[in-house]
């Protein structure tokens, strides 16, 4: 890749992962609509079953905030071993883990975006009392696992072309602390 495009492809990456943090906060504030509908709901004696949407949309937040989460630091990360590395152990630790975690985040990717097509193929609907294509609520778990493996990958490669890791910014937050 040229020098060139390694800035906008970091922006187009950052901006990605930006919008999927802001996304993940959409659906916790989906999670309040909701309860808050079925309150109002049951105030006027209208049955409104919020807790599949809630449910829905906390798989939602949960899955779109990780990748965001992760290259911002605020993934909980045990260091009391890798801060007590040389530095050249540690890169190594940090690129192995990247890469462990790259490959099982990815598998899990994988399964997740057949599972939304598998759910589209069938017509598969959840059972509660708001029939919902189950696509719907997968696709944000899949989109997020999606990101979170491409944040990994994402950490991996600049590892490995002898960046630090985008998450340590956490680490120094915690030790300034």
């Amino acid at each position: 890749m040229s020098t060139a495009a390694a800035p906008i492809l970091r922006r187009v990456l950052d901006g990605l992962y930006t919008a999927a943090g802001y996304l993940a906060a959409a659906f916790l504030v989906g999670i309040g609509v909701t309860i808050v509908v079925q309150i109002a709901c049951r105030h006027l004696g209208i049955t409104f079953d919020s807790t599949e949407l809630a449910g829905f949309c906390l798989a939602a937040a949960t899955f779109l905030g990780l990748a965001h989460t992760f290259r911002s630091g605020a993934h909980v990360r045990i260091t009391l071993a890798t801060d007590r590395l040389p530095l050249r152990a540690r890169r190594f630790v940090e690129i192995a883990n990247c890469l462990v975690g790259s490959a099982a985040i990815g598998f899990l990717a994988w399964h997740a975006t057949a599972l939304v097509l598998q759910s589209l193929d069938y017509h598969d609907v959840s059972p509660g009392l708001l029939a919902i294509p189950f696509w719907i609520p997968q696709a944000g778990f899949a989109l997020g696992i999606v990101l979170f493996a491409l944040a990994l990958i994402d950490d991996l490669v600049s590892q490995v072309f002898g960046a630090a890791p985008s998450y340590a910014a956490g680490d120094a937050d915690q030790h300034a602390e």
